[in-house]
């Protein structure tokens, strides 16, 4: 058995396959760093999109919702809970909350001004815009 692989052939493999998966790897990032800025979604970017980004975070909404994938899984995905329910349906929803329905997750009520409600709508019509290649691959998040 060692006739037939010898060390030099093992090398020779190591060093070959370190070198294909380089080029590799710097073939996907050059693929990368051209694609992303045509994905680029900072124009829309406003002040009610940034206020709205800020309740986010500090009703720490990402502890039970997921954005794009990133965070819990207690409650639904909300990268494209903008498309799916219009911002008068998630304006309504956040007021009526907890429903008080028996044997469902209860979300808290976080008691937002209207301005604060429709920052939060502009946040999540901002992140439902993001072009994510088509993730999640399941509308429903």
């Amino acid at each position: 058995m060692s006739g037939i692989f010898s060390k030099a052939m093992a090398r020779n493999i190591f060093y070959g396959g370190t070198v294909f998966f380089f080029l590799l790897f710097l073939a996907l990032v050059y693929d990368t760093e051209r694609e992303l800025p045509t994905r680029d979604n900072r124009q829309n970017l406003s002040a009610e999109v940034i206020a709205g980004k800020k309740i986010w975070e500090t009703r720490n909404c990402i502890g039970c919702h997921s954005l794009l994938g990133e965070g819990a899984y207690f409650a639904p995905e909300l990268g494209n809970v903008y498309p799916r329910r219009g911002p008068e349906f998630i304006k309504a929803w956040m007021q009526s909350q907890p429903t008080g329905a028996p044997g469902r997750r209860q979300m808290p009520n976080f008691h937002l001004s209207d301005e604060e409600l429709d920052n939060l709508v502009a946040f999540l019509k901002y992140s439902s815009e993001i072009n994510t290649a088509n993730w999640p691959p399941n509308i429903e998040g």
